[in-house]
């Protein structure tokens, strides 16, 4: 795939504070635009910023530009949804040095289709293209390499990526059934192309996102996860084994503090449009 200057400004030409991104996620590794740094770096900001939709649940309007995201996750200590997430990290990564591309992705866990609902990254190394995201909940906590066939170590799991002959197609193996996340084709996007999906997915109800605030992140790295699901905190051990715990009445902003960062003036999880989020 030849790298085209749409693709080499993808997710540069925005003004990042690096030290203090780094800082953000407890990162002070070298920073060489290499695969080990690229994965020490999506590792430690899966772990430091969380996936959530506490905005989204509560109403409270959400955009995919950088001038939104970038200050969320490094000002405010919060973390978002793929929109922003992958947003930002993507602006990071440009920023180091690496080669980014926005991806538009269609999510077919619910089965086939090609609307699109999810942002992802491609990074060009000198040893080929691979697929980064740090957005997608428990998804992969390391980098795939794209033009590689068969299982791959995710870290959380394994997964694979299968072509078709109009998309490729993310897919989860764990257990006897493969799961198919998301389907993307290698096309680079901007964030603002993006923009008329974040407003879709945030006025449709319907979806996951409204269903119940939740917040998860890496512990120390991965596998391991933490993860707030309503009033449930659910700890996944390395080896997979899960152990919930019932969140107390009036205790939920306190456990969103203590695992999450996020600070909100509520003792319960938010009613929409009910809630102020710092």
């Amino acid at each position: 795939m030849e790298v085209s200057d749409v693709v080499r400004t993808a997710a540069a030409g925005v003004h990042v504070d690096i030290d203090r991104y780094l800082a953000r996620i407890g990162y002070d590794g070298p920073l060489g635009v290499n695969r080990d740094t690229l994965e020490a770096l999506q590792r430690a900001h899966m772990t430091a910023v969380p996936f959530e939709n506490v905005d989204v649940y509560a109403g409270v309007p959400v955009r995919t530009g950088t001038d939104w995201s970038l200050p969320k996750v490094v000002d405010r200590g919060r973390g978002g949804w793929c929109f922003e997430l992958n947003g930002a990290f993507g602006a990071l990564l440009g920023a180091i040095g690496f080669r980014v591309l926005y991806l538009a992705a269609a999510v077919v866990l619910r089965g086939p289709t090609d609307v699109v609902d999810h942002l992802t990254l491609e990074v060009l190394l000198d040893d080929g293209p691979y697929l980064v995201d740090v957005g997608f909940g428990d998804g992969p906590g390391r980098p795939l390499a794209l033009n590689r066939s068969g299982l791959q170590d995710g870290l959380v799991a394994n997964f694979e990526l299968v072509r078709g002959a109009q998309a490729i197609t993310l897919v989860r193996h764990e257990g006897a059934t493969p799961a198919p996340q998301y389907r993307f084709r290698r096309v680079a996007v901007t964030l603002d192309a993006l923009e008329p999906a974040s407003q879709r997915l945030q006025a449709d109800h319907t979806m996951i996102w409204h269903a119940r605030a939740f917040a998860s992140r890496l512990v120390d790295g991965g596998p391991g996860r933490i993860s707030l699901l309503g009033r449930t905190l659910r700890r996944t051990a390395p080896d997979g084994s899960v152990a919930d715990t019932p969140v107390a009445d009036r205790a939920w902003a306190d456990v969103l503090k203590a695992h999450f960062g996020i600070r909100v003036e509520l003792d319960e999880p938010p009613e929409r449009g009910n809630t102020i989020v710092r």
